[in-house]
């Protein structure tokens, strides 16, 4: 994630690097070793948004550095490709903030800049409230923010998809043409939300369509995944990610999809020492970083509700947290045996959005994370940062057991982030995927 804080409140500790934010050579070195160790990708969540208290930015969210401040992931990524020739750079944009021809312009030059390891991780934003606020906008209901997301993807589809057909781009000097008109197409787009009628100019990069990525586990942002996405971020216990990965399979199916297709990656938060006593001892030194205040800060971020102003020792009360910014942590929460307010808030000091941690030594966590594999049906992790803000101590010591185990190569050649990812040996969208139906101009006017 690009800004300071990385793991709620452990920028406090001596050995925390993730205040380097600005720093391009943090950058650097972090996406080297990612890289030299056989990591898959770089992941750069992003958004506009902050926590909003009482209709403003509060003291103990800047005091304590949640969610805030912030840089501008796609101000690095170039640099990141330079340094690197495997390591895919995956990035946020929202589909609320970034219209639809500013996204497939972007997203088409960095597929080149990267010689296709470039990845969109589609979502509605982060922080509505506060990016409302800041481009002066009023705020979009939740569920009509993932109806503006469905038609944002399926403009950008055509744009990526349908506006040059292979071998478009010609380059013949001795005949005096550079790209060949028949190959070469303006799209009509009149969706409920998005309307388009031009060219996109970038010619197509080795993967056309970057891999698509979604994060967002309420019913519309499961149906969303199901329909576009080829890799899902999740973050829950085991149960939850049991249920949300079936339930967005069964959904992908039926958009006519492989639902096999789709790649699950955990938000998974590993701490690990050189013994148990080691990793817990970390675990203890991040937990004591952490205050009940940044924790209601940062659910006041995800969720745009206020537990400070709630009675600590009842449940939350539905008809009090009903909410536009985001429900994912909100639903979480109900329930039969939904937990109180203090409960709510002790969770969020503890893990804030992820899952339990894996903690123990090498052996131990590459255990418990095998299980987790195994139990839910998922296909890998989305490595949180550690307490030093980097990946360093999963890289050292957890990635030659897991390359021990077979479960991880190191050797793999280049290639792009779809062929690395998916496996399907190809760099373009799958058959079956919608945004195929846009290929060579066909059903790219409407």
């Amino acid at each position: 994630m690009f800004q300071c804080v990385g793991l709620m409140g452990t920028w406090k500790l001596a050995d925390n690097t993730a205040t380097d934010f600005l720093d391009l050579n943090h950058w650097l070195t972090m996406a080297r070793r990612c890289e030299a160790a056989g990591v898959d990708f770089l992941f750069f969540a992003d958004d506009y948004g902050y926590p909003v208290v009482d209709g403003g930015l509060p003291a103990t969210a800047i005091r304590g550095g949640v969610q805030f401040p912030k840089g501008d992931p796609l101000a690095i990524l170039p640099a990141l490709a330079a340094v690197t020739e495997k390591l895919g750079l995956v990035t946020t944009l929202s589909t609320m903030v970034e219209q639809p021809p500013m996204v497939a312009r972007k997203m088409a030059t960095l597929d080149h800049m990267t010689n296709g390891r470039i990845g969109w991780n589609v979502v509605t934003g982060a922080g509505q409230n506060a990016s409302a606020r800041l481009f002066g906008a009023a705020m979009t209901g939740h569920d009509q923010r993932y109806e503006i997301a469905a038609d944002h993807v399926d403009l950008s589809l055509k744009l990526w998809e349908g506006c040059w057909d292979e071998g478009g781009l010609v380059v013949d000097r001795e005949s005096g043409i550079y790209a060949d008109p028949e190959k070469v197409r303006e799209i009509e787009h009149y969706g409920p939300h998005f309307s388009s009628q031009g060219v996109l100019t970038v010619p197509p990069g080795p993967q056309r369509t970057p891999m698509l990525f979604q994060a967002g586990a309420s019913a519309p942002g499961r149906d969303l995944a199901a329909k576009y996405a080829e890799a899902v971020f999740l973050a829950a216990e085991v149960g939850a990610l049991t249920e949300q990965i079936a339930d967005i399979r069964r959904r992908a199916q039926q958009y006519g999809r492989d639902p096999h297709s789709i790649k699950f990656l955990i938000a998974g938060t590993f701490i690990v020492g050189a013994t148990e006593s080691d990793a817990w001892a970390i675990r203890e030194r991040q937990l004591a970083t952490r205050t009940l205040d940044d924790a209601a800060a940062s659910y006041a971020f995800f969720t745009g509700l206020d537990l400070a102003t709630m009675d600590p020792d009842k449940p939350l009360d539905p008809s009090a947290a009903k909410t536009e910014t985001g429900r994912t942590n909100v639903e979480r929460f109900l329930g039969p045996d939904a937990p109180t307010v203090r409960q709510i808030l002790e969770e969020f000091q503890r893990n804030s959005v992820m899952g339990s941690p894996f903690i123990g030594d090498a052996q131990q966590v590459a255990d418990q994370a095998e299980a987790t594999i195994a139990a839910t049906g998922a296909d890998g992790f989305l490595v949180q940062p550690d307490h030093t803000g980097t990946f360093d101590s999963f890289i050292d010591l957890i990635m030659p057991e897991l390359q021990a185990r077979g479960l991880v190569q190191t050797d793999r050649p280049a290639m792009t982030l779809r062929e690395r990812l998916l496996g399907t040996g190809t760099p373009h969208l799958a058959a079956d995927h919608p945004g195929a139906a846009y290929r060579n101009g066909a059903a790219a006017h409407r």
